[in-house]
């Protein structure tokens, strides 16, 4: 027996997910009217949508600046897509709106990507996790692990695409944006970004 779907729960559907009605009835009626699943399968497919069109370049997009609650704080964000046209879209602003809120919630976010940290800070933090007492008494082998497990950990925390995505704790920020080419059928990246705190002087 065919699944009969209501416009109401595909318009629901496509508010929160911002796919297309079209898909937001098939992924429905692919899961027998399961409104969960239907947005977990509209999910997957924005994120493999999102991975072939990774080697796409990226030459327009925006700049965009954050002033957070309070003035004291400030985020400059270059995010980039493929086309002026989807750079133009609100759906384009509302990505750099969020990522750039998700670089003001924490200041421990330093770099935009894991390729972006250096040598420099790979080997500072590594040092600091080896002097670690609980590490000395430890077989070569199990230290070693655990120091690499514990230096990937540390670093994680300064990398803007690995942070949970504060509007959905469920994915990452990296995620977030793949959902995003999905719905947009662009290529999108985050080129870099500055924090500016009230008072402080590089």
């Amino acid at each position: 027996m065919k699944t009969e779907i209501d416009a109401k729960i595909v318009k629901k559907l496509r508010d929160e997910t911002g796919a297309g009605m079209m898909n937001c009835k098939k992924a429905l009626l692919e899961n027998d009217g399961d409104y969960d699943k239907a947005i977990e399968s509209l999910r997957l497919k924005g994120m493999a949508t999102a991975d072939k069109k990774a080697s796409r370049n990226t030459n327009e997009g925006l700049i965009y600046s954050y002033i957070h609650t309070g003035s004291k704080l400030g985020i400059l964000l270059e995010i980039n897509c493929e086309t002026d046209f989807v750079a133009r879209r609100e759906e384009f602003s509302d990505v750099a709106k969020n990522v750039a809120m998700q670089i003001a919630s924490n200041p421990e976010i330093t770099v935009v990507s894991a390729d972006d940290v250096s040598e420099s800070v790979k080997e500072e933090v590594r040092k600091f996790e080896s002097a670690k007492e609980d590490l000395q008494n430890k077989p070569e082998e199990i230290r070693n692990k655990i120091l690499e497990g514990r230096v990937e950990k540390t670093l994680k925390k300064q990398v803007l695409l690995e942070q949970e995505y504060i509007r959905d704790p469920s994915i990452t920020v990296n995620e977030y944006i793949k959902q995003v080419i999905g719905l947009l059928g662009e290529n999108i990246k985050v080129a870099r970004f500055t924090r500016y705190v009230l008072g402080e002087i590089e």
